[in-house]
């Protein structure tokens, strides 16, 4: 019986990661074409709609986390998912391609990610995270997307002059300042945009793939949830790890997608404008809903969280891409973590 329980279970969980990988795979495409009508760049694309949208498992995870006084669940949720997004996301899309990094992403965006990280550590100092912490919290992502959008108006977002280094062995994927021989901006074969697609049409796929994501999301958890108190594992690493990359799953998969079809303001944008829209609105809007209390062990996660975010950024700023060397040790420092957590070392 247990063993039949389980194994339905795991099933759930296998079909809820296809339908994540559907649902953000209907999500980018549709969200991509309605955004470049609207003459957003792909890295504003990418650190706006796109990040928000697959950001939406974390939303509805936390939020029922904070309405059910599970605060480790909310919170470790959160951190759990930034450390997946930038170690093994980032980390596996590079040993798929490696990846230049455009220069307003490391100088503007990367100073953004490190700041909105040191404010999400400091609110979590004592413990807790009140309601006028989390009003502060979605106070500075609305800035944030604000200026974003306003610096998108003004041409400060977006294909820079100079592509980044590269090495004759490495062959990165294509970028937006990457000129077709046609001589037009851009092809659409390049970003898979259908001409006889309409905006209603997109819209109606938009939906559908958020729809699928929600749907897909709430029983990976919950199931992945159960599994996982089933083997007596806590709270808080629950939610740091398996909850984490499930509800990071439309992350990876968006990501991965976007960086084979050569979009690497999509790809790379999603995972850094996840992380702020974690920290600063889902931290955010939760702690709004019902203040959180978490354990001990979220000061450790945040400083693993802290090293990694500044590390990467240092690591992006001083050669503005990310070799698969560099994405290797990333991902294996996802997988050290989940190792000593699941094993009761740490959390």
């Amino acid at each position: 019986m247990v063993w039949g329980t389980t194994a339905v279970r795991l099933g759930v969980i296998v079909a809820s990661v296809l339908g994540l990988w559907l649902g953000a795979r209907l999500l980018v495409d549709s969200a991509v074409r309605l955004a470049r009508r609207a003459g957003l760049s792909e890295l504003a694309i990418g650190l706006t709609v796109v990040a928000m949208g697959t950001s939406t498992p974390e939303l509805v995870v936390t939020t029922d986390a904070a309405l059910a006084g599970a605060g480790d669940i909310a919170v470790g949720n959160v951190v759990g998912s930034n450390i997946y997004n930038l170690a093994f996301i980032l980390g596996v899309v590079s040993l798929v391609r490696v990846i230049p990094i455009e220069r307003s992403l490391v100088h503007r965006d990367g100073l953004v990610l490190v700041g909105s990280t040191l404010v999400g550590f400091a609110v979590m100092w004592n413990l807790t995270v009140g309601r006028v912490e989390g009003l502060v919290l979605i106070g500075l992502l609305v800035a944030y997307t604000g200026y974003l959008l306003r610096a998108e108006s003004h041409g400060e977002v977006g294909p820079e002059s100079s592509a980044p280094a590269e090495t004759p062995d490495e062959t990165p994927a294509k970028t937006p300042d990457e000129t077709p021989p046609d001589g037009s901006r851009e092809s659409p074969e390049a970003f898979d945009v259908e001409e006889h697609a309409s905006p209603p049409r997109d819209v109606a796929l938009l939906v559908a793939g958020l729809a699928l994501v929600l749907v897909s999301g709430h029983y990976m958890v919950e199931s992945a949830t159960a599994l996982a108190r089933g083997a007596g594992v806590s709270e808080w690493v629950i939610g740091g790890t398996i909850v984490a990359a499930g509800t990071s799953t439309p992350e990876f998969a968006v990501s991965l997608v976007a960086m084979r079809q050569g979009r690497v303001g999509v790809s790379v944008g999603n995972v850094v404008g996840s992380n702020v829209f974690n920290v600063l609105g889902i931290l955010g809007v939760g702690a709004v809903i019902s203040p959180l209390s978490v354990s001990a062990t979220a000061l450790e996660s945040m400083v693993w969280l802290t090293v990694l975010v500044v590390v990467m950024v240092v690591a992006l700023w001083s050669g503005r891409k990310l070799s698969r060397p560099e994405g290797g040790l990333f991902a294996l420092s996802e997988l050290v973590r989940w190792t000593l957590g699941l094993l009761g070392i740490v959390g």
